[in-house]
């Protein structure tokens, strides 16, 4: 049985010039020592940023010296590539997936959900939209509302390009179109910070040989300036909670079902306690996205809970309150039972003694 945690693979998605590949470019020059795995879908229908500091690519895979692979796919091709990504011999951290601007994120996630390959895991989706050009997208493209109604996370990028009545009006159409609680960040030029899509590793590569990060990072600063590099963590602010109490199942879902459209991601480990279901259960969360992996503790690991939060707009105290109010005295007490909410959020969840699994939500295509 293979022992490594499965890799998050995120799909970003948004229509042609929404800003989709400055997005990714973004996320790949700010991941420090993060070795993300990148699949672009219908290469040739869109030009690659990325792509064009190391060279074409063609349909070929190829390593690109910092750590990155890139495979250029038609959909056909996905879970080929996929394959090839998640090999051990990688050592891939997260997978992102840039979508064609034509293409059907919905199958996309269906596929990714139904997938056997036990080396990779849905880690959500990210639907890019251009404020700009917000209102002759939808008219071009009538099913930008069937996007939005899937999608776990909403970059609204480009907003220096309208003003704040305008940027409003287009937040308020938004809440309309998506699922209810589904965060929307506000970007310009593309930059989101890299942690709310995945943990960024210490960089412990040697740099100076023109490496891929080199040339995202030196490029990131000579068009936009060092001093706004930085300007996507300003927008964020980041809770931890920690506590060596049990939490409560019930309560702890519903702190997340209840969870504020600003919270945009989550991540820790938690401990539950409750009889047979005593593992360490490791939570992430990206936008309204959510998934546990239970793993065992280690030895000699401390059954402690932590959670950081991040979100813009946040109540951080507030937050910490209602954890608080998840904490369980006597987890010992609880059924079996009390763990089913949890455990629909399990990639391919074992199902209880005598009874039948639940299954796992599908994909939503109702705004």
């Amino acid at each position: 049985m293979n022992s490594r945690q499965p890799i998050p693979v995120v799909v970003l998605a948004g229509f042609l010039g929404s800003g989709k590949t400055t997005v990714l470019n973004h996320l790949l020059a700010g991941r420090g020592g993060t070795r993300i795995g990148v699949v672009v879908n219908d290469f040739g229908s869109i030009e690659v940023d990325a792509m064009s500091v190391a060279g074409q690519v063609g349909d070929s895979m190829v390593s690109l010296g910092g750590g990155c692979l890139c495979c250029a796919v038609d959909g056909s091709e996905l879970d080929a590539y996929l394959e090839k990504l998640s090999a051990p011999v990688h050592r891939i951290d997260v997978i992102v997936i840039e979508a064609s601007g034509l293409a059907e994120p919905q199958e996309m996630i269906r596929m990714l959900m139904a997938s056997e390959n036990p080396d990779i895991r849905y880690g959500g989706m990210v639907e890019v939209v251009d404020a700009a050009e917000f209102d002759a997208t939808r008219a071009r493209h009538p099913e930008t509302e069937r996007h939005l109604a899937v999608a776990d996370l909403v970059v609204l990028n480009k907003t220096d390009r309208v003003d704040a009545v305008e940027r409003a009006r287009i937040e308020r159409e938004l809440a309309v179109l998506c699922a209810p609680g589904t965060p929307v960040v506000g970007a310009d030029h593309g930059r989101i910070d890299p942690e709310l899509l995945f943990d960024r590793r210490p960089w412990t590569e040697t740099r100076g040989q023109l490496s891929f990060e080199d040339l995202l990072a030196e490029a990131d600063g000579h068009d936009r300036g060092h001093d706004r590099c930085g300007h996507a963590h300003a927008a964020y602010e980041s809770t931890e909670f920690t506590t060596e109490q049990a939490l409560s199942p019930r309560r702890f879902i519903d702190f997340l079902d209840r969870r504020p459209a600003g919270l945009y991601r989550i991540k820790g480990f938690v401990h539950f306690g409750v009889p047979g279901h005593e593992e360490c259960y490791e939570v992430h969360a990206v936008g309204r996205f959510l998934r546990f992996a239970p793993r065992p503790w280690g030895r000699g690991e401390a059954r402690v809970s932590r959670l950081v939060l991040i979100g813009s707009g946040t109540d951080g105290p507030g937050l910490l309150r209602e954890l608080e109010a998840c904490r369980e005295p006597a987890p010992h007490e609880a059924g079996p039972e009390s763990m089913w909410c949890v455990l629909r959020y399990v990639a391919r969840p074992e199902p209880e003694p005598g009874t039948e699994p639940e299954a796992e939500p599908a994909p939503s295509d109702e705004g």
